[in-house]
């Protein structure tokens, strides 16, 4: 691997980043083309249905794309899709090479692109920047590997761990910048989740506020022509059609009390979901199942202790996002996490990818620690 492939391949990690918000259920992918050291074209892919990056790249390269070397940060698709296969395409253009970041893991795909280009004699090389390459698209690969979304956890609290007052006040602990950040969190996401607590006591909306994206004109239309899907998990089905969570647009309920309003949410313009559960709560795992199965990359988990708890205790959480505030809220105040623990062996380790301060507050990334 030389440095001008790792260089070039940088470069098309870049481009595959403004899909960030837009590709879902698709991965976010973007391709360079290059001849005799220069970039000749380039693309990434916008959102389901359009033309994927290689399609833009050999579009803007035209015929300098033969003889040229094509890098792509996901596999080109080898099948028939909403588009045609891009393994096909590099072909017809003519390239003379094709360097990719990472394997396919999509069953349909999983190395018959790579291996529909060697036998049109074309060269090709896979793992260049791999590991950027599957951060990039963790969701879709957990998805494609073990039938489940990554689900990332959003927690907000004060320097002493709490996230609400006694009375369940909470807005606001975080400061502007903060509470932007959620919203990119929100806008990346397939499926922004909660639970009925939090729709109570918060009056929750969980949209995406496209005013508060900083993100420029284009990605905020195309965040805001895919905006995540809204799961309310309501295992009683307490939340009334009246609250703001049902105003702000369709939503899916997850619930295990019986069906007898199932009419009432649809004229809405709602789905409700019957899941298996015990007590009032929701078989969670299973709930994960099902929206994988309807292509969630990424869920994004903004809930209180009780919720993110139970996601925490049944070890579905892969990426805990805490935004600390630097105030106090007090001993009487509530907990981040309802996870009841008595011992020290009990601990649930976590290793910390990352820490910086976002306005006057500071955001926490960190993952369970396997390895621990």
């Amino acid at each position: 691997m030389s440095d001008s492939d790792q260089a070039f391949m940088a470069r098309a990690l870049e481009l595959a980043r403004k899909g960030l918000y837009s590709t879902h259920p698709n991965p976010r992918v973007g391709c360079v083309i290059v001849r005799d050291g220069n970039v000749v074209g380039e693309g990434w892919h916008a959102k389901a249905g359009e033309p994927h990056a290689e399609v833009h790249a050999l579009r803007q390269a035209g015929d300098k794309a033969r003889g040229a070397t094509a890098y792509v940060t996901l596999e080109p698709c080898s099948h028939h899709g909403r588009t045609p296969p891009c393994a096909d395409a590099l072909v017809a253009a003519g390239v003379a090479r094709v360097v990719a970041a990472m394997q396919d893991p999509n069953p349909q795909v999983a190395g018959r692109g790579l291996l529909r280009l060697m036998n049109a004699g074309i060269s090709v090389q896979s793992g260049v920047l791999e590991a950027e390459a599957r951060a990039l698209n963790a969701g879709f690969v957990k998805r494609m590997e073990h039938g489940l979304p990554l689900v990332r956890v959003k927690l907000a609290m004060s320097l002493d761990g709490r996230t609400a007052m006694a009375s369940g006040e909470s807005q606001w602990i975080t400061g502007p910048a903060a509470r932007a950040a959620v919203q990119r969190l929100r806008a990346r996401s397939s499926v922004v989740l909660s639970g009925a607590d939090t729709v109570l006591a918060d009056a929750a909306r969980l949209t995406v506020r496209p005013d508060e994206l900083g993100l420029g004109a284009e990605l905020t239309a195309l965040a805001q022509a895919r905006p995540p899907l809204r799961v309310l998990i309501d295992g009683r089905l307490r939340v009334p059609l009246s609250a703001p969570f049902f105003q702000a647009g369709p939503a899916l309920v997850a619930t295990c009390a019986a069906a007898t309003s199932r009419n009432r949410y649809v004229d809405d313009g709602h789905e409700l979901l019957a899941m298996p559960g015990s007590n009032g709560h929701v078989d969670l795992r299973k709930l994960l199942l099902d929206l994988a199965g309807r292509g969630a990359n990424e869920v994004l988990v903004e809930a209180g202790p009780k919720l993110a708890g139970a996601f925490a205790r049944l070890g579905l959480v892969d990426e805990y996002q805490l935004f600390v505030a630097p105030k106090f809220l007090g001993s009487s105040a509530r907990p981040l996490l309802d996870l009841p623990l008595a011992r020290m062996a009990e601990a649930k380790p976590l290793r910390i990818v990352d820490m910086r301060a976002v306005g006057d507050d500071w955001r926490i990334i960190a993952v369970p620690d396997s390895t621990a």
